[in-house]
């Protein structure tokens, strides 16, 4: 390799590495990572805590604008970044099963314990056993769905044995 594509590389690096560590400190210095925090601002009906929104707020306002200069700056049908969508392209809108089903399983979790995957990461570095464990338990659960997916895509592809050789031929959305 190189010394020019390198540099490159180790920029292309860096910048999610920076974005990671000032998202860790916010949520640190948010308190997101005290679960008894997040608990009483889910707690509406007894001693609320409603610091948090503000927390949440400014992270919508700050999506919403990088969203937007974002969608300015690169031309639609761009290549794919590290989400896999097109440069500039919305995500997939809609209501569907799996959206319903992982929004209540992450509420209930939320809910529950504390600790939301955000949080969960940055409070790894207090290497307290409770992140860990909830950690371990979220990667697991990915684990999971992982095969379970792959178990549907298998049964799918054994019914229509011809339905994936059709999909790898028909023209993208």
């Amino acid at each position: 390799m190189n010394r020019q594509r390198l540099a490159v590389l180790s920029v292309a690096l860096l910048i999610p590495l920076l974005s990671g560590v000032i998202f860790g400190l916010g949520l640190a210095v948010s308190q997101m990572i005290n679960p008894a925090k997040v608990l009483a601002f889910l707690d509406v009906a007894g001693a609320w805590d409603p610091s948090l929104a503000l927390v949440m707020a400014s992270a919508l306002l700050v999506m919403g604008i990088a969203w937007r200069l974002q969608q300015r700056r690169v031309p639609a049908g761009a290549p794919a970044g590290l989400s896999a969508q097109p440069a500039g392209s919305a995500p997939k809108a809609g209501i569907d099963t799996p959206l319903t089903t992982g929004a209540v399983i992450f509420g209930a979790g939320w809910g529950l314990v504390g600790f939301c995957p955000g949080p969960a990461l940055a409070a790894l570095a207090l290497f307290r056993p409770e992140p860990l464990v909830f950690v371990a338990a979220m990667l697991a659960g990915m684990q999971l769905h992982r095969a379970w997916q792959s178990r549907d895509r298998d049964r799918d592809s054994e019914a229509d044995p011809g339905a994936d050789q059709l999909k790898a031929t028909a023209p993208a959305d």
